[in-house]
């Protein structure tokens, strides 16, 4: 299933795409897409629907994040090793944890919007990984049950914030917008191999970032696996699982947001985001 929150923010409702990709109400079987239908059981509860009883959904509505009430927001850096390579470092031994403040959440079309006294704010397409069922000290064998599914991310990152301001990353990761989501959650059932998955992020119509989760340091089950040794993993916990190489602060010259930008990413399956780069705003 392509599962969706559309509406105005705040005001989203929940949805799905039928088999022709059609937005279809799911208001009548659901409250929200959140925790509570992340799960096996409700997953199969809703795959039991006829879709063609939904009411279709006219027009062209905003995708708002598509989980409702994300907990965790955990980023993953340098997990590629083509990214690694291009920012001259080396691979790391462990995965490299660090958190995105939640409120940064933002629909995947939404605009973002440059903080105050903003000069390195950069992109990042990634996967994400959202979990559906509690999580805790997993096998890697068995890491792959506890995700309900996965989404498009893109990690956008104020590299001096993230680089110059201390050593911890999260004041670089958190800003207002820096966390577009979607368009869909995508159950895993649909993916047959989330280590096969192609990237992409076009900035202003040039081709940026071109990746493939192949070249992923640590794959998903290791990453859901790790994690869960240090932190309980709870239903509606997202996961950015890094990115490929291209991000402008390893481009030479390198390559900053700037007003007007118009980004456009996406994972073949998942779904595509496209953004306009705004001044910050209250």
């Amino acid at each position: 299933m392509k599962l969706v929150r559309y509406g105005r923010p705040g005001k989203e409702k929940p949805g799905m795409l039928d088999e022709e990709g059609r937005l279809r109400d799911l208001s009548a079987a659901v409250g929200d897409i959140d925790a509570s239908v992340l799960g096996a059981a409700a997953l199969r509860k809703l795959a039991k629907i006829d879709y063609k009883t939904l009411p279709l959904v006219r027009g062209n509505p905003r995708f708002g994040v598509p989980v409702k009430g994300i907990g965790k927001y955990i980023g993953i850096g340098l997990n590629y090793s083509d990214h690694a390579a291009e920012t001259g470092l080396p691979e790391p031994k462990e995965p490299i944890v660090f958190m995105k403040a939640t409120s940064c959440l933002s629909g995947p079309d939404d605009d973002v919007m440059l903080p105050p006294g903003s000069k390195k704010t950069d992109w990042e397409v990634e996967l994400g990984v959202v979990i559906g069922t509690r999580a805790r000290h997993v096998s890697e064998e068995d890491a792959l049950t506890y995700v309900a599914g996965y989404c498009v991310v893109n990690d956008v990152s104020e590299r001096a914030y993230q680089f110059e301001a201390g050593p911890q990353w999260d004041k670089g990761k958190g800003c207002d917008t820096f966390g577009p989501v979607g368009p869909w959650l995508v159950t895993r059932d649909e993916i047959y191999d989330e280590q096969d998955l192609d990237l992409y992020l076009e900035l202003n119509g040039k081709r940026m970032q071109t990746g493939n989760t192949g070249t992923m340091i640590f794959t998903i089950a290791q990453l859901v696996s790790y994690l869960s040794r240090y932190m309980t993993l709870e239903p509606g916990d997202l996961i950015a699982t890094g990115t490929p190489p291209g991000v402008g602060y390893a481009r030479k010259p390198q390559r900053f947001l700037k007003r007007g930008d118009k980004i456009r990413l996406g994972i073949p399956g998942l779904g595509e985001q496209q953004q306009e780069v705004v001044a910050f705003k209250i």
